[in-house]
């Protein structure tokens, strides 16, 4: 039986990338697409909570025995309802993406992308984001298909250790140095707002920013690699507790 491969983005079902991606991975499986009807860059985790959404095949869009839906929600709401109402079976894996922008450092957080990726780990699917360090839309993937595939061909062989996803990022660049892996920098996103006109007087402002890199010199970090021309590979645990912090904590417990 062939392995099944299920592919979301948060940059819409039509974006480059994950047509780019979705045609990649016919060479390792049976692929399922289901993503936003447009972009959801942002989303992070979020869930449609307080409304309906619709899900609607786009045969128009299919090729090479390809299956694609648009959903109105979240990237998170994507891989919901493909599990539930399209998979014909768990997938072997989840790819998300590529990402036109990097999903590097802090932005993880806020990344649709690495959200979908996440919602597969939860749900006990080998999952893994891939994102391109760029504002174009129109790229030439090229550089990168090769570790894009041997990346998946890995994890579809050897699997992910339990509650463990990928963040791919690559540079923008004719030709890659290499892959790193690597953990995630520290940093921070600053300077985020700008003031925009609004014709009816009331304050508005453009989410813009600019990223503020905390540890430029340290070579083992996602940013240190994009940087120098290298794909990054960071694992991302979904257990977020500070254990190292517990013991320090314990004058907080009471008793009843």
């Amino acid at each position: 039986m062939k392995k099944l491969i299920l592919i979301t983005n948060d940059d819409g079902v039509s974006a480059q990338g994950i047509n780019v991606l979705a045609e990649l991975m016919t060479q390792l499986g049976e692929v399922i697409v289901v993503a936003p009807d447009s972009a959801r860059s942002g989303a992070a985790c979020a869930i449609t909570s307080t409304q309906a959404i619709t899900l609607r095949r786009r045969i128009d869009m299919e090729y090479n025995r390809l299956q694609v839906f648009e959903c109105s929600g979240s990237p998170v709401d994507c891989v919901k309802l493909a599990l539930e109402q399209v998979c014909p079976r768990q997938p072997d894996l989840l790819v998300s993406g590529i990402n036109h922008g990097d999903n590097a450092s802090c932005s993880i957080h806020y990344s649709g992308t690495m959200g979908a990726v996440i919602e597969g780990c939860m749900k006990g699917i080998p999952s893994i984001g891939y994102s391109l360090r760029t504002l174009k839309h129109r790229c030439d993937f090229t550089p990168y298909a090769d570790e894009i595939l041997r990346i998946a061909s890995f994890v579809l062989e050897k699997g992910l250790q339990q509650d463990v996803c990928l963040n791919v990022n690559f540079p923008e660049v004719e030709k890659l140095a290499g892959m790193r892996v690597s953990r995630m920098g520290r940093g921070r996103w600053v300077q985020e707002w700008i003031s925009a006109n609004n014709p009816r007087g009331m304050n508005a402002f453009w989410l813009t920013g600019r990223f503020l890199n905390l540890e430029p010199h340290n070579e083992d970090t996602d940013y240190w690699a994009l940087d120098h021309g290298y794909g990054a590979i960071t694992p991302i645990k979904l257990d977020m507790t500070a254990y190292e912090v517990i013991h320090s904590l314990f004058p907080l417990t009471s008793h009843s």
